[in-house]
């Protein structure tokens, strides 16, 4: 019996994600993960954080069938630097420089300005999944760019870059894993007394004379918006020079997102003077932005790290990923985690360099891994 012909297939590039049937999407996208939501990309869009003049060119890869229903998607964006992206290419940027090469612009998989694992392949199967990859070396080879990166890629999806032939890289971040506790000092009794006796000390520093509120969806107010964005750009003009999301992605997230969103707001008396903003997935709560208008110390930590373990433990989610780097996090309970990256290098001289660097870079990463899970925090068993 002759086998049947494979469905018929359709990959085309997106103008951009706000263009694209939010149910469709979303079917794909799969809930768990807020920053692939339809929500979330698409405000970046239409909030000016990505589009002209910032870098990001929104570029989504979409698979549709025969009917035209939307049965594949990854967000996708062309690239004018690599800033943003938190899996460090400048090396290679340069390196391709001084061959003489442009390597920019290139073609970025990806959930823009977020340092957090997920799925880059929206899709129903392997096979959808694989043509999204064939996809975006098409648009590399047919458009002359250098490359592709697909950056923080759920690790259930690296076996499809695999097989499709993309370099891996490998990369550490600090999550908290909740043990099934019931309450914080819960997992403060997992802790050496050391250690425990000092995550007391700096919550008590932290948290002297102030008011913590934690808000979520309507009792999320204007204010409070105003106030975290001042606490955004305070953060963004020190680490990045200036921030990536605009005002207006602040006054969408509360329109849209507000429901998925913890904001930890420190105040001195009616003052507001620190704050840290979650996202809620189905399993996880997810650290993404902080800052203060006033240095106090510890409160950074308790805001982004004790206080997200509280609402973690609370609503029984199973972790809580603060972000990148950070190796401070180790001693706060946060252990080591790897994170994922595959890469579509165009031309061969410059794949076998670059495969080259990515093997000395897993040795040195891999013994640091080792040393990390050698000095958690956590008693040690017998």
């Amino acid at each position: 019996m002759a086998e049947a012909d494979p469905p018929a297939r359709t990959i085309s590039l997106g103008t951009g994600v706000a263009a694209v049937d939010a149910a469709a999407w979303d079917a794909l996208a799969g809930g768990g993960n807020p920053f692939v939501s339809h929500a979330f990309l698409a405000l970046l869009e239409e909030s000016g954080s990505v589009g002209p003049g910032t870098g990001w060119q929104a570029a989504p890869i979409l698979v549709e069938d025969a009917g035209r229903a939307l049965v594949g998607a990854a967000p996708a964006y062309l690239k004018s630097h690599s800033q943003g992206e938190y899996v460090f290419d400048h090396a290679w940027a340069d390196a391709w420089a001084r061959a003489g090469g442009d390597y920019y612009p290139k073609l970025q998989i990806a959930a823009p300005f977020t340092p957090v694992p997920g799925p880059r392949l929206l899709a129903q199967d392997d096979e959808t999944a694989l043509l999204l990859i064939r996809g975006a070396e098409a648009v590399v080879r047919q458009n002359g760019l250098s490359s592709a990166h697909a950056t923080f890629v759920a690790p259930e999806q690296m076996p499809v870059f695999e097989q499709a032939g993309w370099l891996v890289r490998r990369d550490i971040q600090f999550h908290f894993a909740n043990a099934g506790y019931g309450s914080f000092d819960d997992f403060l009794a997992t802790l050496t007394s050391q250690k425990r006796k000092q995550l007391r000390k700096e919550r008590a520093r932290a948290s002297q004379g102030l008011r913590i509120e934690d808000l979520t969806g309507d009792a999320i107010r204007p204010g409070h918006w105003e106030a975290m964005w001042a606490f955004y750009q305070d953060t963004g003009a020190r680490k990045w020079g200036h921030p990536y999301l605009t005002r207006a992605a602040f006054d969408l997230l509360g329109a849209r997102m507000a429901d998925r969103i913890i904001l930890s707001i420190a105040y001195d008396g009616e003052a507001p003077v620190a704050g840290a903003m979650h996202f809620v997935g189905a399993d996880t709560l997810y650290g993404r932005y902080w800052g203060c208008v006033r240095d106090i110390p510890y409160l950074h930590f308790e805001l982004c790290y004790y206080r997200a373990i509280d609402i973690a433990i609370a609503r029984g989610l199973a972790r809580v990923e603060a972000g990148a780097q950070g190796g401070h996090k180790l001693a706060r309970g946060y252990g080591p985690v790897a994170t994922w990256s595959a890469h579509f290098i165009a031309d061969p001289g410059f794949r076998r360099a670059v495969a080259d660097y990515l093997e000395q870079e897993r040795r040195a990463e891999e013994s640091e891994m080792e040393w990390l899970e050698g000095h958690t925090p956590f008693k040690r068993s017998v």
